[in-house]
């Protein structure tokens, strides 16, 4: 059967479009000193599109020879990397394998084509011509593997996990340290392919009808699970099957950006009667309120009815402008609890102070004010904190015998320009501090980036271990993940880095007029980083060779010259972009095997300063939850001569302009730094082109918002992902073991408990989506067990 005329010519008029927009695009990329490639490929199009319009043999010739060379350079390019060959060769491939229907080369006049043999030997050869330039230019390594690969060992000795050692789970981290390592092993290797969905549990919607992203780990107190919405109310289950108990309402407003990670568990010393045990929980409107843990009714005895209010000494506060969403840390009888600001707004906005109060009245007991490091009372008459100043929001540890709070910090507002900053503001912002939990002073400080104007807060809790020195003794270290996907590992007494901390050149060029950033900045060379390597442009990604070169030109465009390329008034590249690396869910440490384990984000943004004119002409205003004005990229930055356009790297097809991984989770030897095994995380079961989801269950390494936990047995669980799973790695290998389909997504950090009745080990992760990752939304608290015998 010979191929219709207008097949040939519908054909060659697809290939001549592809051409023209390949022809014009690569010679604006070539231009900007790009690849070379696209131009004489686009005019090859061009030409064989024409010579097959005129149903003629040579325009087939001419496409099968710019195939088998596009072969050689993506190969060149990107070596045997299936994901990176994609947008290379997809395309161009299905386009040539219409010219091996034999109707079609039939109906064309001319030299007779090679035949399909030849033509699959030359393939072959074009494949291994590339692998050979590919060896000549070889990719850099990624820095994940600056440390080298090793196996786990712990010199003879073991770490300590820091806090309890038992099953239940009573602090947000497991313990106050945060290792997030449970002494449980009912659930092996060798059985966690057999867990089940033991029980659910329903949250339901707000008040307002809606579903609200539930990020809570919930505690485990004896036969009681307990755990906090997303206005608060604090809900009391059945630890055996997740039957609900009480449920107290906090009759919180409805706050758009809220969010409970999680609740805190009090025992009065010798109480008696009511409230001698007791839930705390923070509130999107800010209050602290304190219930029964038997009955969820309010403590009368603390504060007001059970409430303190967190605005006094704040002056004025908007509506979402400060709000604690961390659970409360306690220690020594205080309950200490920071706050979080809306990031880009205004100059002005509340205070970053982290306050303390009486666990059993409520009374203020401290405040840490940057701006007023030497007076740790409430502000006087018309007096207020500090304003703008670094603030608290992510969860902070503690250690009861040294008597100190750990604060990460994030960055002072406004968070791309420093111009305005204080003394104080720019020695914490991002910086992790030590505080004395009875008196609120200041003990040492650490900071992580120096004039940080990328929205690189300090996100994560710092984990608190003890581990063996090569002396033999052990060491009370702190581990404090970053955004930037560094991660020190410090002396928790003093502040001082056990592993090797150094200052690197950082690039300044590009820095908008009037800001002075650091020329250089701290990295923690003695641990792997999960950052992801510098990015080249072969790096850029698509699903075509169309948004490919897209995402080449604007890479091109753009201002780049690797990590901590500062923002100005061109538009520049950020490398991880402001979610990270590594965010909230922080990392766990398996104190059995000194295997450090973290989940870590790798997506692009682009940035653009603003001068106010242009802000102006943009109608940019603070956020007013009350009106219209959507919260989008664009950052006001009101009060600073710069507003800030921040906008994900992404192709105009919504594909991320950058090459997978997404999203990795990996697993460090913390006694040596040294990596042991690292992965992409999660698969493309819920990505595609325009946000649309695709049903490609292929492992592709996606975004993620949680953390992971691990357990005596060996595994590691992790939830996360954009796609909904939840899985269980093999901590010293990391094998995956298990995987299952959430309901919806489960962008919390899951906990394990056992049970006082049955005796069996329970995995728990709260699972409601995140429409900033697309995951699906539910409501759900889900249990699962390994069958009951």
């Amino acid at each position: 059967m010979v191929m219709q005329a207008w097949g040939i010519r519908l054909y060659a008029l697809i290939l001549a479009i592809v051409g023209l927009v390949l022809t014009i695009g690569g010679f604006q990329l070539a231009r900007l000193g790009g690849s070379l490639y696209y131009l004489p490929a686009g005019l090859a199009l061009v030409a064989s599109a024409l010579l097959l319009f005129r149903k003629r043999r040579e325009g087939a010739i001419i496409y099968l020879i710019v195939l088998f060379m596009t072969i050689v350079w993506a190969v060149w390019e990107a070596g045997l990397n299936g994901w990176l060959l994609m947008p290379r060769l997809v395309a161009p491939l299905a386009l040539g394998l219409v010219l091996l229907i034999p109707g079609f080369t039939r109906a064309l006049a001319g030299p007779r084509l090679i035949g399909l043999p030849l033509t699959a030997l030359i393939a072959l050869g074009s494949v291994l011509l590339g692998v050979g330039l590919h060896q000549l230019n070889p990719s850099p390594a990624d820095p994940i593997y600056r440390a080298g690969i090793t196996e786990p060992s712990n010199g003879g000795q073991e770490m300590q996990a820091f806090g309890d050692g038992t099953g239940d789970w009573e602090v947000w981290g497991k313990n106050q340290g945060g290792s997030r390592f449970s002494p449980l092993d009912e659930i092996t290797p060798d059985n966690v392919a057999n867990l089940e969905v033991a029980w659910t549990y329903r949250v339901g919607a707000d008040p307002d009808g809606n579903m609200r992203r539930l990020s809570v780990t919930p505690l485990k107190i004896d036969s009681t699970i307990f755990l906090c919405n997303n206005w608060n109310d604090v809900i009391a289950l059945d630890a055996e099957t997740g039957k609900q108990k009480w449920r107290s309402a906090s009759n919180a407003r409805i706050d758009p950006f809220g969010s409970c990670r999680g609740v805190a568990y009090y025992e009065v010393p010798d109480g008696v009667g009511h409230c001698a045990k007791r839930i705390i929980t923070a509130t999107v409107d800010s209050r602290l309120i304190a219930v029964d843990a038997a009955d969820g009714k309010r403590c009368a005895a603390f504060g007001v009815d059970g409430a303190v209010s967190l605005l006094k000494g704040m002056g004025e506060v908007r509506r979402s402008y400060y709000l604690v969403d961390s659970a409360p840390v306690i220690v020594r009888g205080n309950i200490v609890i920071g706050g979080r600001v809306i990031d880009n707004q205004y100059w002005g906005e509340p205070s970053g102070v982290i306050r303390a109060f009486d666990a059993v009245t409520g009374r203020f007991s401290w405040a840490f004010d940057v701006g007023r490091l030497d007076y740790q009372g409430e502000p006087g008459d018309g007096e207020v904190y500090t304003h703008s100043t670094p603030n608290s929001w992510a969860p902070m540890s503690a250690d009861e015998q040294l008597g100190l709070i750990y604060a990460p910090l994030g960055n002072a507002t406004n968070d791309y320009y420093s111009g305005r900053r204080r003394p104080f503001d720019n020695r914490f912002s991002s910086s992790t501090v030590a505080i004395d939990a009875e008196t609120g002073k200041l003990r040492w400080s650490f900071q992580t980036l120096r004039k940080d104007v990328w929205d690189f807060d300090v996100p994560a809790q710092p984990t608190l271990v003890d581990f063996p020195a090569p002396d033999g003794t052990m060491q009370r270290a702190l581990v404090q993940p970053t955004k930037r996907g560094e991660i020190f590992v410090l002396d928790r007494a003093t502040g001082k880095p056990i592993h090797k901390v150094i200052d690197q050149q950082a690039p300044t060029n590009g820095q908008a007029p009037g800001e002075k950033l650091s020329p250089t900045q701290p990295y923690a060379v003695g641990m792997p980083s999960l950052a992801g390597p510098k990015l080249r442009e072969s790096d850029m990604w698509g699903i075509s060779p169309l948004d490919q070169m897209w995402c080449r030109i604007e890479y091109r465009k753009s201002r780049y010259e690797g990590p901590l390329t500062p923002p100005g008034l061109t538009t520049s590249i950020q490398y991880p972009g402001p979610a990270g690396g590594i965010n909230w869910g922080s990392v766990t440490v398996d104190t059995d095997r000194n295997i450090l384990v973290a989940n870590g984000t790798r997506m692009a943004s682009r940035v653009r300063l603003l001068d106010r004119e242009e802000a102006n002409r943009q109608g940019l205003e603070p956020f007013d939850p009350e009106g219209t004005k959507k919260f989008a990229g664009a950052g006001p930055q009101e009060g600073a001569p710069y507003a800030v356009d921040m906008k994900w790297f992404f192709s105009p097809l919504q594909i991320p302009c950058i090459s997978p991984p997404f999203g990795i989770i990996a697993g460090i030897d913390l006694t040596s730094g040294k990596l042991i095994w690292s992965k992409p995380l999660g698969t493309a079961d819920n990505s595609g082109p325009f946000g649309k989801s695709l049903p490609l269950p292929i492992t592709v390494g996606v975004p993620s918002t949680g953390g992971p936990m691990t357990t005596r047995s060996g595994l590691t669980f992790i939830a996360a992902t954009q796609e909904s799973h939840f899985r269980a790695f093999d901590t010293r290998t990391g094998k995956l073991l298990w995987d299952t389909k959430l309901p919806a997504g489960g962008h919390a950090i899951p906990m394990t408990y056992k049970s006082p009745e049955s005796g069996r080990q329970f995995v728990v992760v709260a699972a409601s989506g995140f429409s900033a990752l697309r995951s699906k939304e539910g409501d759900y608290i889900v249990a699962y067990a390994l069958p009951e015998k």
